[in-house]
């Protein structure tokens, strides 16, 4: 059992893959991880391209269980994305999901999105 959660979270086979994903993020992820480093989401550490089993995650919270998905059209009625929020809901993690386009029209509409989720999971 110890060594599954070991490789559940971060797994060591899908490093790279997260490095090159951080390296080549899309301008909507650039201009949400401005507002997300550094612990200003009201305190809450995100880290960038986290994995959860065979998932890449854009940005995840692990202290709140909280992961935010930022997606172009490629998304709209994927059955890959509804599979891994399945997963990541039996892995007791929130998932909220936001266009690539309300992040760059609308980031103040995103913050008060994630910072309001972030305080009922505090709660």
């Amino acid at each position: 059992m110890r060594g599954v959660m070991k490789h559940l979270y971060n797994s060591e086979d899908l490093k790279e893959r997260r490095r090159s994903l951080r390296r080549l993020q899309t301008d909507a992820e650039r201009k949400l991880w401005q507002v997300l480093r550094g612990k200003q989401m009201e305190g809450a550490r995100f880290v960038r391209q986290y994995s959860v089993g065979s998932y890449i995650l854009d940005f995840y919270c692990p202290a709140l269980r909280l992961a935010i998905e930022v997606d172009g059209s490629q998304h709209i009625d994927n059955d890959y994305d509804t599979k891994r929020t399945k997963y990541l809901k039996e892995k007791d993690i929130t998932v909220i999901r936001f266009w690539n386009n309300d992040v760059l029209q609308n980031l103040n509409g995103v913050y008060e999105k994630i910072r309001s989720t972030v305080e009922t999971l505090r709660m």
